[in-house]
């Protein structure tokens, strides 16, 4: 039999998190993120794991890494202006390829901004917030359960293509509490963990940054089971820094690689009615669930409306998106912000869709009735074609 819990999404993120094996967590407390802070250094002892409340979010950021260079499933969360904060250590564990989970709890910015509303301006932050070419893998679920999925799920990329994961969430998000129910696949969920030694042969040097490696990913062993060296800066095989440009390159391509190429892989996105859609809402975080309702409230009334929630924002599930901007004459895209995401999936309309964004920076959630609106609007126009 199951179990049903009535769950705060930040608590979903603790649980979840601890359940994948995070032992070590270091943050600073930043509304509306705190309660994960406070969920782990509550829980975290009891299973034997480490919480350190650290003097800023830079510091936090790197702490983590370093625990996570100790063999330490590692996390830490904050919001937007801590996030920002964080850019620099992030672009340290993508160069050095550490595994690690960062949680964005989302408000309203630039700035302090509102501290106790929800946004969605950190989308593009998410994505090329630290600085260089690089990848970067971000997940956003839409409800708690899904918090407490794809906080595991995050985990296990991270660990797969050793590489910092953003998990994104919004306010209304983070302090809502719905019910989740517990049955055997979340009680038991794929865990992908630390692969603790290696067989080396004697006087085999381990290297960490070995590019030649199965799907270009060199599992990481953790430090005292071996010796190996960790910079930001371009690096050799062995990890020691490098002036030789081709090898620059190489370790540039080598980050780009590892995620672009498996892009397909990581995507995970749900869909609701699209088969015979001719509008399309593109919808995720909290304003997915306006979306939803308001697709069920046109398709009531026989407008052939579906909706694509992208769970992984980064990398950009591309193929799906072409198909659907092929397959749908009208693509609506509300978002909490001044239009990030929609940008995106109008560089690969090359089948010259309509696409509608919907925008709102006023702090409050984007209405079922107002993305109602503009698909009655947009339906309104097809049918007067």
């Amino acid at each position: 039999m199951g179990k049903m819990l009535f769950l705060q999404g930040n608590e979903a993120v603790g649980m979840a998190a601890i359940k994948a094996g995070c032992r070590f967590f270091a943050g600073y407390p930043i509304t509306p993120s705190t309660e994960i802070a406070e969920y782990m250094a509550r829980e975290l002892p009891k299973v034997g794991g480490t919480f350190i409340q650290m003097e800023d979010e830079l510091s936090s950021a790197s702490a983590i890494i370093g625990a996570s260079l100790a063999g330490t499933k590692s996390m830490t969360a904050t919001s937007g202006p801590g996030f920002s904060l964080m850019q620099e250590a992030i672009g340290y564990a993508i160069m050095a390829e550490v595994p690690t989970v960062f949680v964005d709890v989302m408000r309203g910015g630039p700035s302090t901004g509102s501290p106790t509303d929800p946004s969605q301006g950190d989308i593009m932050q998410i994505r090329w917030g630290t600085h260089g070419d690089h990848q970067i893998i971000a997940l956003y679920p839409s409800t708690v359960e899904e918090v407490y999925i794809y906080t595991i799920e995050a985990f296990n990329y991270a660990e797969m293509y050793r590489t910092p994961v953003i998990l994104a969430l919004d306010e209304t998000l983070a302090h809502m509490r719905e019910n989740v129910y517990f049955d055997y696949d979340k009680e038991n969920p794929r865990i992908i963990e630390r692969l603790k030694e290696r067989e080396l042969d004697e006087d085999e040097l381990f290297l960490p940054y070995d590019m030649n490696y199965q799907r270009l990913v060199n599992p990481l062993v953790e430090m005292g089971k071996t010796r190996f060296h960790v910079s930001g800066l371009f690096h050799d095989e062995s990890g020691f820094p490098t002036s030789d440009p081709n090898r620059i390159a190489k370790v540039l391509e080598h980050l780009d690689a590892k995620i672009r190429l498996y892009a397909e892989e990581i995507s995970i996105y749900n869909e609701y009615l699209i088969q015979d859609a001719q509008i399309v809402v593109i919808a995720f975080g909290s304003v997915a669930r306006s979306a939803l309702r308001a697709v069920k409230q046109a398709r009531s009334d026989k407008i052939p409306v579906g909706l694509f929630k992208p769970i992984t924002l980064w990398p950009l599930p591309t193929s799906r998106l072409k198909m659907l901007l092929k397959n749908s004459q009208i693509i609506i895209v509300p978002e909490m912000n001044k239009g990030q995401y929609v940008r995106e999936i109008s560089r690969l309309n090359k089948a010259n869709r309509h696409i509608e964004s919907l925008t709102k920076t006023t702090g409050k959630l984007i209405t079922s009735e107002e993305i109602l609106d503009v698909i009655v609007k947009m339906w309104i126009q097809i049918s007067e074609m």
